[in-house]
Parts: C-alpha cells; structure tokens; sequence
C-alpha cells in the first residue's frame, strides 16, 4: 500500500512539472533558427569567489537536437543556470541549470586559496535576433543570481565552426533526436574505431545503461550513439584514486561533433574501478566489473542531478551540505526546508528522523523515511531510503525514481 501511495503521489508530481512547463510562453519557431549555438566558458576562481566568461563562440553546425516544447528549465538544481533573453522585451527564451567540478575543488585544501580554471561548454538553441546571455551563479543564500550578462546578435557575431572529429556510431536509434533522449557514449583508450573490444564494451555498456529501472522502462526513448576519442579522463580527480573525470570540456565536445547531445557517457578501457559525474554535463565510467552498478549510479548524477547518499566523512568536501540551506538536490535533506523534499510522499506515522533497520536486503530499498547519514556526511544529513542506487548500488528509491521520471517528461514532451 506504502508503495502505491508512493506511484500515485510519482503521478500528481510529473503532472505538476509538466503543468509548470507547459505553461510558458515561448514559441520555438518565433525566437530561434532550428540550429546550435556553442558556448566554451571558462570559470577561474578559488573559495573566495570566481568569475566566468566567454572564451568561444561556435557554431555547431546541426540542428537542435533538444526539446523544441521544453525551453525553460523547470528544476531549482545545479550551482549555475544559463538563461537566454529577448534582447529587447528581456523574456526568458531558454535555461537550463547544471554543474561545474569547481563547487569540489573550491572546498579541496587547495582550493581553499590557490585560484584555478574550469572548462563548461553550453549547448543552445540559436536565435534569430539579439539576445542577452546571463551566466548565474548561486549567491550565499543560494539564490540563482547573474554572473555575468553577455550580448550576442546573431547577425554580427562571427562564429567559429565545430565539425565532427570521431568517428560516429549509431548504436542504438528509436526515432527523431529532437524527441528522444540522445546520449553519447565517449570511448577512450581504444586503439581504433575497428577494434573489436570497442564493439564488445559499446554494447556492454548501452546494456548497461537500460539495466535499471526507470531507464529500463524508457529503452524506446532513447537514441544512443558512439565516439571514440581521448578525452583526458583520468583516475585521481581530487586525490581519490576511484574520481575518475576529465577537465576537458571543450576537447569533449570537439570530439562529438554534430553528433545529437542530451548527455554523454564516458566509458573509460581501464579494469580499475572508478567513475564520477557532473550534473547535465556528462558521467564516467571504467570498465571494471562493477560498471554494471557505476554507470546508472554516477548518471543518476548527470542525468537526475542526484546527491551521493553515501557517507564519507574523509572527502575535503565532505561537509558540502552542512550549512544553513536545504541542499539543491532532491534526494538529501538536512531538514532546513524538508516541505520541498519528500516529506509529501511519507506516510503519516514515519517519524523524522527515522529509525534504521539494517535487515533490509541490498536488492531492496526499505520502506521510505528520514534516515540520518547522506551526502558524505555521518550526522545532519539525511537520504529517503535504507538502500538506494545512489548509496549502495541498491535500486533506485521511489524519490530518485520519482526525479528521473521528471527529467524524462521534459524530453518526451
């Protein structure tokens, strides 16, 4: 009963999300070309602030292969939010929110005082007349604030042209881009696009990738597409030898082209255990034995903008959540604004904090609760579930599953 409870609240939630999208205003045809605009940023800064700019713009030679129903991200989540505006009415044309390494490195010894610089690079519809570009930040009190507003006019601007380096497969297609999920799997360390471990581990790893549910029950949804290029993800991101990322946006996204880009796998051909990921910019995985429960793990990030449910209290960023602000993602809670969590979809009797119970099995989540230990943190941070993907490898709990679910209704619209 707790469980059908759970679905028809899953329910009542997407049919809210998409009541808030389908209420905006702009109309695809009207503000934008049909194409790509490319934006490479860079952000440079250290835990006492940063700035961030424009360092190209590119053309991206394709057709926009996002939503053309969906342009205004619906989602409070991700440090940074880009928002395109009519330049002469000022109305919100695009946004879309996501996340930087930078918001870890900034809380790292080093980052605490030595300045750094990051890569982003920001995939946009390309209007037909002038628009202002903000680049927002969250502000102490996290609020989405501007950064930084640049003009751009389409007519004036000169553009430098992207064109695709690797070498594109098309490993898996249910139809139109503009209306499907487009994921791109990156493969690096491979000697070339005709060795055969490439094709064993492209479809290893777009098994994996439709393994779990909800992504299992969205396989129609899907086109999946391979690249392979070296993209510089390496093991020791941070000093934790299992981080395994790249600071390489701008090669990234040169390697994919015009290859259609919701969001990107990177499978790494390494046997040693690692992964990582970045909120709406990509997810990596080795090859080891375990990609079967790192992948979905580490694009619960990407793709849900999912918090790590573990503790590790070792981590220089391990106290991340501990503030006077109720964390961004949906899955965390330390109970400073827990009415925006899923305080909703607890029974009545749940007590808050809820009492473990450590018999739940691993192929199960446990019933839903309040359960103290989440986001890197032993005490005053909690997680919806005993067990859930983004703790153990478990399977995804109804409040993760509830995220994703909402993250596809933007893209099947």
């Amino acid at each position: 009963m707790k469980y059908k409870i759970g679905m028809l609240l899953l329910v009542a939630a997407m049919a809210m999300v998409q009541g808030e999208v389908g209420a905006q205003t702009v109309k695809f045809s009207k503000y934008f070309t049909g194409g790509t605009l490319r934006l490479d940023c860079s952000r440079e800064g250290n835990a006492e602030g940063d700035t961030v700019w424009v360092s190209r713009w590119l053309d991206r030679s394709a057709d926009w292969h996002g939503s053309r129903t969906v342009l205004i991200d619906p989602f409070d989540n991700g440090d940074y939010r880009v928002e395109m505006r009519d330049a002469k009415s000022g109305k919100v044309l695009y946004s879309k929110g996501y996340s930087n390494l930078f918001r870890e490195y900034k809380g790292t010894a080093k980052g605490k005082k030595v300045k750094a610089r990051f890569e982003e690079t920001l995939l946009l519809p390309m209007p037909k007349r002038k628009v202002n570009i903000a680049l927002q930040r969250r502000d102490e009190h996290m609020k989405l604030v501007d950064q930084t507003v640049v003009p751009f006019d389409p007519g004036e601007r000169e553009l430098d042209f992207n064109y695709h380096i690797g070498v594109r497969t098309d490993l898996e297609l249910h139809g139109d881009p503009q209306d499907k999920v487009d994921v791109v799997i990156v493969a690096q360390g491979y000697d070339s696009d005709s060795d055969p471990q490439l094709r064993v581990d492209y479809y290893r790893m777009k098994e994996i990738l439709f393994g779990q549910k909800p992504f299992k029950n969205h396989r129609n949804d899907f086109n999946v597409y391979g690249v392979k290029a070296d993209v510089d993800a390496e093991f020791g991101t941070f000093g934790i030898d299992r981080y395994l990322m790249t600071f390489s946006l701008w090669k990234l996204h040169d390697a994919l082209g015009t290859t259609p880009c919701d969001y990107i796998i990177i499978m790494v051909n390494s046997d040693t255990y690692g992964g990582g990921a970045i909120y709406n910019f990509y997810a990596v995985t080795s090859m080891h034995r375990l990609a079967e429960y790192v992948l979905p793990h580490e694009f619960g990030h990407s793709f849900g903008g999912l918090a790590d449910e573990y503790v590790d209290e070792d981590l220089a960023y391990g106290n991340l959540h501990i503030n006077d602000y109720e964390p961004l993602e949906p899955n965390i809670t330390n109970l400073k604004a827990f009415d925006r969590k899923w305080k909703s979809m607890l029974p009545a009797e749940v007590k808050i904090p809820t009492p473990e119970n450590q018999d739940v099995p691993r192929s199960e989540c446990g019933p839903l609760g309040v359960y103290e230990g989440a986001g890197y943190a032993n005490e005053g941070v909690y997680r919806p579930a005993m067990r859930c993907m983004m703790r153990d490898y478990a399977p995804f709990c109804p409040v993760c599953a509830k995220r994703l679910e909402e993250v596809f209704s933007l893209y099947l619209k």
